[in-house]
């Protein structure tokens, strides 16, 4: 069986968002700096679905869990 690879670019459009490498460094720098308290998927610039969506595949350490675990890591950069 093989493995799906997933990056930022495939996060970013499954979330509904620009995808290009410039668009996702332009929301990166947009919205980091998150605190160290908030979870990633409680930041309040995702809609619900995708709060939902990015909790569920934590949750389950699904596929996307390895790609959302570096978005998370790039916003609560300081």
């Amino acid at each position: 069986m093989e493995a799906t690879l997933h990056t930022l670019n495939n996060l970013f459009a499954q979330l509904g968002l620009p995808s290009s490498d410039a668009e996702i460094e332009s929301f990166i720098q947009t919205h980091s700096q998150l605190a160290s308290y908030i979870s990633l998927a409680d930041a309040s610039y995702w809609t619900p679905a995708q709060a939902a969506f990015l909790r569920e595949e934590i949750l389950k350490d699904a596929d996307w869990a390895e790609v959302i675990d570096q978005l998370n890591a790039r916003l609560h950069k300081k």
